[in-house]
């Protein structure tokens, strides 16, 4: 694909996500119309890429497909969730997660709409659009590092951002989502896994998300104690069970990706227009 066609599908989507990150930031105090924005900004997010990706590379925008979105989604949803219970559950068996009753209900029904805008445009972008190009020149390995990498620098800009949570990021979340790609060729699953990560990070378990300070979710909760354990000012994604289960994750995903062939090797990194078509 020439250049100057990546470039442009790049300044389209960033030029769309920074009008719907805007919009999402200034409703968020209001659950309702957080929730609405969530919604359309998912809906916008998804019509942009495919019509940019489709126009620029004259194909099929098959990771996002509809077909089998909703199944890729609901185990997304599934792996996510799972993932947070056990890295929660593990803080409070050590005694340093404590629930001292609800807080808000309707700062959780915020937060789904907020979070859906998070993790669909950050999907989009990191997933979609950095990790997809960086494969197709450098092999998914070597793509997976570097995206990873440059997931985890953005986390540096929040404002109680740490080194160790970045690179934390970087491994449990960066990788993570990205070996979720490259395993289904699809952007669906990853959305779900980082959608219910976030949610039930904030707007169930009422927890910090990567050191953007505090959320009011449906529980009124506690985290204190060693920071290993409980991440500190920047929230569990810097606990070391996040580090933990996120690379088992990784590593799940790496092996269905090698079973199904999906792996694209660095010196044959052309097969990633054709792996593209692959989706499951």
């Amino acid at each position: 694909m020439k250049a100057w066609k990546t470039v442009l599908q790049i300044v389209i989507v960033f030029a769309v996500y920074a009008l719907c990150g805007g919009l999402a930031n200034g409703v968020k105090d209001n659950p309702w119309l957080s929730l609405l924005v969530g919604a359309l900004t998912v809906a916008v997010m998804v019509f942009v890429y495919r019509w940019a990706v489709g126009r620029t590379e004259n194909r099929e925008v098959t990771e996002l497909r509809g077909e089998g979105a909703a199944r890729a989604v609901f185990w997304g949803l599934v792996l996510g969730t799972l993932m947070f219970l056990c890295v929660i559950g593990n803080i409070y068996f050590l005694g340093d997660y404590e629930v001292h009753g609800i807080d808000s209900v309707s700062g959780a029904v915020g937060l789904i709409g907020f979070m859906a805008a998070a993790a669909s445009t950050e999907e989009i972008i990191f997933r979609g659009l950095l990790f997809r190009l960086l494969e197709r020149g450098t092999g998914t390995y070597v793509a997976l590092v570097l995206s990873g990498l440059v997931f985890g620098g953005m986390h540096l800009l929040n404002d109680d951002a740490t080194v160790a949570g970045a690179l934390a990021i970087a491994v449990e979340a960066g990788a993570m989502l990205a070996a979720g790609y490259a395993a289904t060729r699809n952007l669906w699953l990853p959305m779900g896994v980082h959608f219910a990560w976030n949610f039930m990070e904030s707007g169930v378990f009422s927890t910090q998300v990567s050191g953007n300070g505090e959320t009011h979710g449906l529980l009124d909760s506690t985290l204190s104690g060693n920071h290993l354990i409980t991440g500190g000012e920047f929230g569990p994604e810097a606990s070391v069970y996040a580090v933990l289960f996120g690379t088992l994750l990784t590593v799940c995903f790496l092996v269905v990706a090698h079973r199904r062939g999906t792996i694209v090797p660095r010196r044959r990194a052309e097969r990633a227009d054709t792996l593209e078509a692959l989706a499951r």
